[in-house]
């Protein structure tokens, strides 16, 4: 047992839950922030992919100064606004 546990820092595990899901993975926050990055892929477009992307930026610029673009947390929130 670890010098100055406190109940406060403790974290309950129900072995009924590990079991279940399968197992559990305790990471500090800088740890879980490393592979994160590591798990988004980056993608690099050339030529007319590119522009197309490049087009659809710019029109979705152009409606955001507008005012025409909605707030919402979701994309399925924001399709109901559509």
């Amino acid at each position: 047992m670890a010098k100055n546990f406190y109940v406060k820092d403790a974290v309950a595990v129900v072995q009924e839950e590990v079991k279940k899901k399968g197992g559990v993975v305790v990471l500090s926050l800088e740890e879980y922030q490393k592979l994160l990055v590591q798990a988004v892929p980056t993608y690099q477009l050339y030529g007319k992919e590119a522009k197309e992307l490049d087009e659809l930026v710019r029109d979705g610029m152009r409606e955001y100064e507008a005012g025409e673009t909605v707030e919402a947390s979701s994309i399925t929130e924001a399709l109901r606004h559509t």
